[in-house]
């Protein structure tokens, strides 16, 4: 279908620097409260149940979890749950998505 759906977990105190330079991201926020910044622009954002934000431009991105967020992420290309981040907060992309 072009996309993958993920429920995630972000503990209480996490601080991730990600930069998903192979795909794009739309994450709703189920429970918790954190922020995402946008490290390019400094741009910070509040996130609580409810709250959405997508990462529609390869934004390079810090995730801070203030309670334990549950997350409904969807990824586009598709992840095949194999994934880890890189270096600089991405995740490869997958023989199988190259070809597709």
């Amino acid at each position: 279908m072009g996309f993958s759906f993920h429920i995630t977990t972000i503990f209480e105190g996490a601080d991730f620097d990600m930069h998903y330079q192979n795909h794009l991201e739309s994450v709703f926020c189920m429970s918790g409260e954190g922020e995402v910044e946008n490290r390019e622009t400094g741009e910070v954002y509040a996130i609580t149940a409810g709250t959405i934000y997508i990462l529609d431009k390869h934004d390079k991105h810090t995730l801070r979890a203030f309670k334990e967020m549950k997350m409904a992420c969807v990824f586009n290309p598709p992840l095949n749950g194999k994934e880890v981040h890189n270096a600089e907060g991405a995740y490869e992309l997958s023989a199988d998505t190259i070809d597709a």
